[in-house]
């Protein structure tokens, strides 16, 4: 009797890796638009912020002269000193969103009658553009008619004009920011307590946490993947904010509320100047403070999750 033996026939290289190759594949299209939009403009501006180009005309080669320019700027206590303070200063008093965020995501995570109507009413400064943010809280703190001033009224207190005022007007467009800033934290948070375990917070009421035990020791470590990016997200819009500056007070009183990308804007394309190479060197060092922000944050989630 003839036993016929087949011989398998062999797989491609493709069937053998398919597992490997698939996710790769999905994510290309993600990796090339974020290449070719966020990674190669970075680039782009290094290159830029080496060069005196009008926009229009021949590029000059001119080295680090505008990053030259930026230190004596900053010496001489110009645009760029006042721009630089006001972005240190969103940054400290932005991070007050994640508190609040955190604070009212644990009010709200809770199973009462009408909850959802909260849920909703913190929501809503989220879903809302941020043109519109600005015009509200230009019209609270409008002086003659503004909400603002007629509580301070009540009180007997004078008139307030916010966003007149060089020593008020930072910290009145901050508070403006914090609202639809505070829901999005509010929002990350929500979503890390639903997949905080039962069974850990069951076990720590049984060894006698609550409260604020309960709240440090047990939930805020569940909640860390939620806290890194409410750190990352708030850090990156405190120092690229533009938007509520440009409608509410567009720089001044007298140049005082300006930032570093409303100062980058009116160096390169408003009728200052059209400095892009300027405009570029303000980009990149404001692109080198945000690296360094993120790169600690992601440095100690490392170590972190290195150590457990």
């Amino acid at each position: 009797m003839t036993v016929s033996s087949e011989i398998p026939e062999t797989e491609s290289w493709f069937h053998r890796n398919q597992q490997r190759i698939a996710p790769w594949v999905f994510l290309a299209p993600g990796i090339l638009f974020f290449a070719v939009y966020v990674i190669a403009p970075v680039f782009q501006s290094f290159n830029l912020s080496l060069y005196e180009w009008d926009g229009l005309g021949e590029k000059t080669y001119v080295g680090f002269r505008n990053y030259e320019d930026l230190y004596w700027e900053y010496v001489d206590r110009d645009a760029f000193f006042v721009s630089l303070k006001n972005n240190v200063l969103w940054l400290f008093l932005y991070l007050l969103a994640i508190p609040a965020g955190l604070f009212i995501a644990l009010f709200l995570n809770q199973t009462v009658a009408g909850i959802r109507i909260y849920k909703s009413l913190f929501f809503f400064p989220f879903v809302i553009s941020q043109v519109v943010v600005g015009l509200v809280f230009s019209w609270f703190y409008d002086p003659n008619f503004g909400l603002l001033n007629t509580m301070l009224g009540w009180v007997g207190m004078g008139p307030i004009n916010v966003l007149g005022n060089e020593a008020l007007v930072t910290y009145g467009i901050v508070a403006a920011g914090l609202w639809p800033q505070t829901a999005y934290c509010m929002i990350l948070y929500l979503t890390g307590l639903n997949a905080v375990d039962p069974e850990q917070i069951e076990a720590g009421r049984l060894d006698g946490a609550k409260g604020w035990k309960m709240l440090w020791h047990i939930i805020l470590p569940q909640l860390r993947p939620a806290t890194f990016i409410a750190f990352v997200v708030t850090i990156i819009g405190a120092l690229r904010s533009f938007d509520l500056i440009s409608i509410m007070t567009q720089g001044g009183p007298f140049g005082s509320s300006r930032v570093l990308a409303y100062y980058m804007f009116e160096v390169a394309l408003s009728e200052y100047g059209f400095r892009m190479g300027y405009g570029a060197a303000i980009a990149v060092v404001l692109f080198l403070i945000m690296l360094c922000f993120i790169t600690y944050f992601l440095w100690s989630m490392y170590r972190e999750e290195k150590g457990h």
